[in-house]
């Protein structure tokens, strides 16, 4: 077993990036930490930054769009990082309460004004499951999710509307 800064470093990388950025003067742009992504300002255009919602089933191509200004989004998902032994998928993820990998949700993906907090969230609720994780979300103020079962249903927070 390896345990590694992904969890919540990739989501502090990329605040702290945005904010050297902003203090240097930069007035808008996009900070990329490997999927973990924090938006400020607009596009030369004037629009917002249009970001893709990774599809588990094909992650290199987006199921969903999101415009977003001065915004922060991460996910977790069972779909990059997996072993599969005798047909069945395990994911990297792993429920502390029972020592394996967490099963019937495919990806999490959280929306936060601040990138080490979306990050900080995006794998605990994979691990809380579907209910309790929109629970959390819901009570906090900012924060915004997307959740995509093992059969492909897609959940998301009160304040979230795909279309």
């Amino acid at each position: 077993m390896r345990i590694g800064f992904g969890g919540i470093g990739k989501g502090y990388a990329a605040e702290m990036a945005r904010r050297l950025l902003i203090q240097r003067g930069v007035k808008s742009g996009v900070v990329n930490a490997a999927g973990d992504l924090t938006v400020w300002g607009h596009q030369p255009n004037g629009k917002p930054w249009t970001i893709g919602i990774a599809d588990p089933g094909s992650a290199r191509h987006p199921f969903s769009y999101l415009d977003i200004t001065d915004m922060a989004v991460a996910t977790s998902g069972n779909y990059e990082k997996f072993v599969i032994i005798d047909g069945k998928r395990y994911s990297h993820t792993i429920d502390p309460k029972t020592g394996l990998p967490v099963h019937g949700i495919k990806s999490v993906t959280i929306m936060s004004p601040n990138a080490e907090i979306a990050d900080a969230m995006a794998t605990p609720v994979m691990i809380m499951g579907i209910s309790v994780g929109l629970d959390l979300v819901n009570q906090v103020r900012g924060l915004g999710c997307i959740i995509i079962d093992e059969n492909d249903k897609i959940y998301t927070s009160k304040n979230i509307n795909l279309k």
